[in-house]
């Protein structure tokens, strides 16, 4: 058979099996093979009685025409996936998670972020990340200033969704998240119920944790409460910093989302409730109030908490009454210094804590560039540390 026309059958067998789940209201694979099967039989009788109508005995090739039209329309099937998906998400970290989807032959049917903002010293608008991927692929993509406004919620309504997904967006209203016929996940990044908030990565390091790791539950009321669908852990060692570990569950989470999405479709989810801690550890939004070094802390605390603000937004001091970030530390158990004591030595700006010292081998004065402790030293004298 000719190529165009073997193209032609196929996209005309993949419209009219759309057009049949729709109809039957078919949503998962199983069910649509279960009615591909009734189907097979069905065909073949027909073939049968046919064949017994003609006198004509029945053929393999029969057999193999009605077997070969199965497994074509079952896989037309598998290259559908035609879940109604609405994708909410802003930063960096959501855009791994919406190519997955769209990767995969996913129905992103709308992409939910931020405004365009003012960026940079001459405030142009920029755009965010996950705007600027849904741009690439052509998706829909909608952003609203108010997440409440008739006209955006109307606009939702419109669009039949079966499926909302969210990742580091803001929080939602409950007749958005209520809208799809099969709910609203998030994805998180802690293994809840632990380190509910908005910066679970950050506060996961500054605390010495060993391990954090994915999560993925319907939304509820009370923000990161809802019921959990699937976590996944992920080691954190004793160098990783804000910027390592990010990277690491941002990639990965996109394959949970996948994995999730995959359960939802195949009715194969089994929500449980979180269980209910009593020393659960929350992850509040960071402010820059919060990332002044208390050398009064132990050296391991200082350690983690440089480590857990870097790069972003960053761990500081002052070093000669001048604003100070500060992005590498190293930590030692024995001190024969005060707290906020300091030495100077050729390459070395070791400091006094609470338990041990610490050296400074990475800093950025304000204004200036990231430079390692060495060549600070060569270029300045340190009078004061606070």
């Amino acid at each position: 058979m000719h190529k165009t026309k073997k193209r032609l059958i196929f996209k005309t067998a993949s419209f009219l099996f759309i057009k049949i789940r729709v109809i039957l209201k078919i949503h998962t694979e199983f069910q649509f093979f279960i009615f591909l099967l009734a189907s097979f039989f069905v065909s073949l009788k027909h073939i049968i009685r046919h064949q017994l109508f003609l006198n004509k005995a029945f053929q393999k090739k029969d057999l193999y025409l009605a077997i070969n039209t199965l497994i074509g329309y079952f896989w037309t099937f598998k290259a559908m996936k035609n879940l109604r998906i609405v994708y909410m998400g802003t930063p960096e970290f959501a855009v791994p998670g919406l190519k997955i989807l769209v990767e995969n032959g996913y129905n992103v049917v709308a992409v939910i972020t931020a405004p365009d903002k003012p960026q940079g010293r001459g405030q142009k608008l920029g755009i965010s990340p996950v705007k600027e991927y849904a741009l690439s692929v052509g998706l829909s993509i909608l952003q609203p200033e108010k997440l409440k406004n008739p006209e955006f919620i109307e606009q939702l309504q419109s669009l039949n969704l079966d499926l909302g997904i969210v990742v580091a967006f803001r929080m939602l209203p409950e007749v958005i998240w209520q809208m799809p016929r099969l709910g609203t996940f998030n994805l998180h990044a802690s293994l809840l119920p632990q380190y509910r908030g908005a910066a679970p990565i950050h506060w996961a390091i500054i605390n010495g944790e060993k391990e954090t790791g994915l999560t993925t539950f319907f939304l509820k009321h009370e923000i990161d409460t809802g019921d959990l669908i699937l976590q996944e852990k992920e080691p954190i060692s004793d160098i990783d910093t804000i910027g390592s570990l990010y990277e690491r569950l941002m990639n990965k989470g996109a394959s949970v989302i996948l994995k999730t999405v995959k359960m939802i479709e195949t009715d194969t989810v089994k929500p449980i409730p979180q269980p209910t801690l009593s020393n659960l550890k929350s992850a509040p939004k960071i402010f820059k109030e919060h990332c002044k070094i208390d050398w009064t802390k132990s050296a391991d605390e200082i350690y983690n908490f440089v480590r857990g603000l870097n790069p972003f937004p960053g761990a500081y001091c002052f070093i000669n009454g001048v604003y100070c970030k500060i992005y590498g530390v190293e930590k030692y158990a024995d001190s024969k210094f005060g707290v906020g004591e300091f030495q100077v030595n050729t390459n070395t700006l070791s400091v006094g804590t609470g338990l041990g010292k610490i050296n400074i081998t990475a800093l950025q004065l304000e204004g200036k560039k990231l430079m390692d402790i060495g060549p600070f030293l060569i270029g300045h004298k340190v009078t004061s540390i606070s």
